[in-house]
């Protein structure tokens, strides 16, 4: 086990969780309320995922990490597997999060399937 890399992991973790809090709690709230009230609604939504997705991402180079720490793992397999996983979660949270107007949705998907088609 490398323990640089399984605290990069944690660290990872925690940047995701704190940049999810405290940027809606500090920024999106207030800018929706402040800068942008009234109902630019699909602006607000757009605004929204794209700053959670930067959280997913962390989450994923955690996972990235982790396997690449973790002795006896098929470590090109396995990441290339978290990488699909985080690429199937943005989609996700771009799909939900725009109701489907946003197109990224589409595209985060592509790459999760060729990334999983590489990775058999």
């Amino acid at each position: 086990m490398s323990i640089p890399l399984l605290a990069g992991a944690a660290l990872s973790v925690l940047l995701g969780l704190a940049h999810s809090y405290l940027g809606e709690r500090y920024i999106l709230i207030p800018l929706f309320r402040d800068v942008l009230p009234g109902r630019r609604t699909s602006m607000k939504r757009t605004l929204r995922f794209a700053w959670h997705i930067t959280s997913v991402l962390a989450f994923g180079f955690a996972g990235i990490f982790w396997a690449i720490a973790s002795p006896g793992t098929e470590v090109a397999r396995t990441t290339l597997v978290i990488i699909a996983v985080t690429f199937v979660v943005c989609g996700v949270v771009a799909l939900v999060g725009s109701r489907g107007r946003h197109l990224s949705w589409i595209v985060f998907f592509a790459i999760a399937a060729l990334t999983l088609f590489a990775a058999r």
